[in-house]
């Protein structure tokens, strides 16, 4: 064990394909002193079963993005190692049976032309002329994506390795990690322990690679990694005579997917309910080990299989394997620093994409390490977005049964998680349960997000078109327009910053100008300094030495890192107080009416101004009244104590029954903010994207002197903007937009939506998407332009504004 160095600079733990990725990476940023621990052997988790299936096209770009990385250094690397990798780009298609997963296939073509994919739209033919094997009675569409192909996992993470001892690294097997050394919420090491000899590496960084062992490893230092091991299963047939080379095959709608390998088939499968592993631990001499067969478990995929590829009838079995793999609550991995760890770091749960993804995942998070922040928008696999109540085992062994299959299962808009629900709700969860409450799930947050008439079913019909709750939204969304509506947001993030400091912190992070009197409310980002958008809030002033921020609250977690993470030695005390209190925004033209039956405050526009807030009496009990707005109307949120929620909440709904007070949802929220071009944070605006070419410039106050993000305001208001936040309207009534389908200007592909939805007052779909433009170029130059939306490859002319659509000047919502 001399070998084994006293220091380092990192230690990578776990020697899987994520591990010799991100140690690759490191050297090739000419970091020398690293050392990657195994505790057995290279790829003898995960890897070395790994079907090695490469698909460039993922869900947004970056992610996109980041398989396409992969896919370029896989066929670059047996050049550079001498290593052969097994790649090879034989293309890829999918087949939809359904008209359903027609339309979900041809958007991703769609998606796939805005990202700058190749691909190809096929009709049962064309499938049936490039995998001759096919049946296709029942095939009613497929789409080809030429550049994808396979690789032999476990010779890319060798090759990787390689590479990354040629520049320094240092990679040992047969060394286990058992715990890492930390000191004032800082990594100091790691111990080891290997053949009976142990010992400690000093070290400032730790990077967690550890597959489906991460996340009890991560939990010996309260990192939170929720991620589940599952079993998968897949068959490798017989040698079929005369079995041409193929590209790969996926059959979505039966679970299934092909791959032809050296005159062989394998056929594995992501069944709609997985079996769990691993829930009392993994075996400490597991190692290149597979789980017993359940032939019964695949049964079903292989009736359908043999059906729709009838050549696999005469076909012999050669193996039958069942090994596991790592699954994360929401289908999607984890990367970045911990939240409360500094200098423990994340690459772990692929959920069975772990070989197309890791090479992106190891270079991201090199870069990320190296240069201290993200190379580009990453929140959608940031490890910031875990939930700490989601290290919870039976939490995980119940979500990932699902979460497996969903990977193949009809991706709907709207699809909400049926396992793993209930964990945290607000204060009013039964109350509004009770009148009709149909709910979803964000960060673990119970949120009503449509209301049921009497009689109607209280569950989602999912579909492309229309689902079954969208003349509740019509209705919900009218009501905030024309009359009186009630939500429930208990679930944004509350924080409270105070302290002697408080004011001179957040004027030095906020781009807005918080330095205000109390009872004012400011909206303002935190920028990068890039002039990216970091946190998009509200702050209010409570007292000289107290403010109430309020985040959304999937980013909580990241939020307080941000915040912590300038804390400096400034004396300021940094609290999150989420669960205090309910939050109550009552909107709409009445509402003002409503609050005025039960309240004997003054709510008038002199007394009560927009922008600011104060107690008022409600009923019996007390309220914090914010008139502030996201449906774009008068109106107020109200913040109440937890233990006064329900009075006031039967307070306004016994009174609201004189005005025509409607509950409403969150889908209703989310079409009146989108009519008013509101941002949504992880959407519309990223830690990538410019605040003043996200159109947020009026709440920049550079006057107000320093804060991070404000020289790059300044060089981008000189230098002028290359793209802008545009707002589009689709003329035509009938179809929807939900996020991602391309923007065309003047018929050529220049961008896709951030986000869209429904404009029930606006009379069609709304979507909001960045469109390039000149930095000399006119507002008016820029909309003079052709526009038009590409839904699931059909062309829709759509209205263009920068200004919001609907009430332009915001009269409404200072009335």
């Amino acid at each position: 064990m001399t070998e084994i160095p006293a220091k380092a600079r990192v230690v990578i733990i776990g020697g899987g394909i994520s591990g010799c990725s991100v140690a690759y990476h490191l050297a090739r940023l000419g970091w020398t002193d690293i050392v990657l621990l195994e505790r057995k052997q290279l790829t003898s988790g995960t890897t070395w079963h790994a079907a090695g299936l490469i698909g460039q096209l993922r869900a947004s770009q970056n992610m996109t993005r980041l398989a396409k990385y992969s896919a370029d250094l896989y066929a670059k690397l047996e050049a550079e190692t001498g290593l052969a990798t097994g790649f090879r780009q034989c293309g890829s298609i999918t087949v939809a049976l359904t008209e359903e997963r027609r339309e979900e296939i041809l958007r991703q073509a769609a998606l796939a032309r805005a990202f700058g994919v190749e691909v190809n739209e096929l009709s049962p033919a064309e499938v049936l002329a490039r995998y001759p094997h096919l049946n296709i009675a029942d095939v009613v569409a497929g789409v080809h994506l030429p550049g994808d192909g396979q690789a032999d996992p476990g010779n890319i993470a060798l090759a990787l390795a390689k590479g990354a001892r040629t520049r320094g690294a240092k990679i040992l097997e047969q060394v286990k990690v058992t715990r890492i050394t930390t000191a004032g919420g800082t990594v100091t090491g790691v111990d080891w322990e290997a053949q009976g000899d142990k010992g400690h590496i000093a070290c400032d960084l730790v990077v967690n690679c550890g597959g489906m062992w991460g996340r009890d490893l991560a939990a010996q230092n309260d990192v939170t990694l929720p991620l589940h091991a599952c079993e998968h299963f897949y068959i490798v047939t017989e040698n079929i005579p005369g079995l041409a080379q193929l590209p790969v095959l996926r059959v979505p709608d039966e679970c299934a997917y092909y791959k032809e390998d050296a005159g062989k088939i394998l056929l594995g499968a992501f069944e709609p309910k997985a079996k769990p592993w691993g829930m009392g631990g993994i075996p400490e001499d597991f190692c290149f080990d597979q789980l017993p067969e359940d032939i019964a478990h695949f049964e079903p995929i292989l009736e359908k299989a043999i059906s729709r590829m009838p050549i696999l009838h005469s076909a012999g079995i050669h193996t039958f394997f069942n090994g596991p793999e790592s699954f994360t609550p929401d289908d999607r991995y984890y990367l970045g620093e911990a939240p409360n760890l500094r200098g423990y770091w994340v690459a772990a749960g692929y959920n069975s994409i772990g070989i197309v993804s890791s090479g992106g995942a190891g270079m991201a998070l090199a870069q990320w390490m190296n240069d201290g922040e993200a190379p580009f928008d990453l929140w959608e696999v940031d490890i910031r977005r875990a939930q700490p109540f989601q290290r919870n085992r039976r939490y995980l062994k119940e979500r990932v049964s699902e979460t497996l299959g969903l990977l193949y299962a009809d991706h709907f808009p709207y699809r909400q998680m049926e396992t793993s629900r209930g964990v945290r709700r607000s204060p009013l969860h039964d109350h509004l349960k009770a009148r009709g409450a149909v709910f979803g799930e964000v960060a673990g947050w119970e949120r009503a997000n449509w209301f049921a008439t009497h009689g109607q079913e209280r569950e989602y019909r999912l579909s492309w078109k229309r689902q079954n709750w969208f003349a509740n939204q019509c209705t919900e969304h009218m009501a905030l327009r024309t009359g009186v509506g009630l939500l429930d947001m208990s679930s944004f993030g509350k924080i409270r910053v105070e302290g002697r400091d408080a004011a001179a912190f957040l004027q030095r992070l906020c781009a807005n100008d918080v330095d205000v009197p109390a009872g004012r409310i400011v909206y303002t980002q935190m920028l990068n300094a890039r002039g990216g958008i970091e946190s998009d809030l509200t702050v209010t002033r409570l007292s000289e030495t107290a403010f109430f921020l309020v985040v959304p609250g999937a980013t909580l977690q990241r939020d307080l890192v941000w915040l912590r993470k300038h804390l400096a030695d400034a004396f300021v005390t940094i609290t999150d107080v989420t669960a205090a209190e309910a939050v109550l925004p009552l909107m709409g033209p009445r509402a003002r009416d409503l609050l005025r039956r039960i309240s004997p405050d003054d709510l008038s526009n002199a007394a009560h101004p927009f922008g600011t807030a104060r107690e008022i009496e409600i009923g019996l009990g007390l309220a914090r009244a914010h008139r502030v707005s996201y449906v774009g109307e008068l109106g107020w949120e109200l913040y109440v104590s937890a233990d006064q929620a329900a009075h006031v909440f039967e307070t306004l709904v016994t009174a609201g029954a004189e005005v025509g007070l409607k509950l409403c949802g969150l889908h209703a929220m989310d079409s009146c903010r989108i009519e008013k071009a509101y941002r949504h944070f992880g959407h519309d605006i990223t830690d990538e994207d410019h605040v003043l070419e996200a159109g947020l410039g009026f709440a920049v106050k550079t006057e107000k002197g320093d804060f991070i993000g404000r020289e790059s305001v300044l060089r981008k208001r000189e230098s002028g903007l290359s793209r802008r936040m545009v707002q589009f309207r689709l003329r035509d009534p009938e179809p929807l937009l939900f996020h991602n389908e391309p923007i065309l200007r003047d018929g050529k592909i220049v961008g896709q939506l951030t986000s869209g939805n429904y404009g029930h007052a606006l009379g069609g779909a709304i979507g909001l998407g960045y469109v390039p433009c000149r930095p000399d170029e006119t507002a008016a130059e820029l909309l003079a332009a052709h526009y038009t939306i590409d839904v699931a490859g059909r062309i829709f002319e759509a209205e263009a504004s920068l200004a919001p659509l609907y009430d332009p000047q915001s009269t409404r919502v200072r009335a």
